[in-house]
């Protein structure tokens, strides 16, 4: 046809799209149950390390916006480094590693004397302020007990 439009069958969705978007609800059910009280996991020593290169390499390149310049930078210099350099990291997440080991057994003994890992006492949201006094006025003003 010349200069005409041909008239093709409507496009059909794809249904794998769908399925994939649908899965999306589960991570956030997963997500529900975890305890806020949980300690968090210690760094890697690379991680430690990425913490103290950071606050270098933003003053030394302060028109950088660009996250992924900086990991990238970041992984370079690590890989470059020789373990007698990597050492401190290293020391360092080994003391967070066992301070986070020492969090943990208080947290699991928490857990296991029948707490739910928070302390004990409640907030002021979850007081009943309905029965806090022994004494109420009825709508006459009488006392009631």
């Amino acid at each position: 046809m010349k200069g005409g439009k041909s008239k093709a069958a409507p496009r059909r969705t794809d249904t794998k799209l769908k399925a994939k978007a649908g899965g999306a609800g589960k991570k956030t059910a997963k997500n529900a149950g975890k305890d806020p009280n949980k300690p968090k996991r210690p760094a890697s020593a690379f991680f430690v390390f990425m913490e103290e290169f950071r606050e270098k390499y933003k003053k030394e390149h302060p028109n950088n916006k660009s996250v992924a310049a900086v990991g990238k930078a970041g992984g370079d210099k690590w890989k470059s480094m020789s373990d007698a350099e990597k050492a401190p990291f290293v020391a360092k997440a080994e003391k967070r590693k066992s301070e986070y080991n020492k969090n943990m057994l208080a947290y699991n003994k928490r857990l296991a004397e029948g707490g739910n890992g928070a302390d004990e006492e409640e907030s002021d949201k979850s007081k009943s302020e309905v029965n806090d006094d022994d004494e109420d006025e009825d709508e006459s003003g009488e006392v009631v007990r």
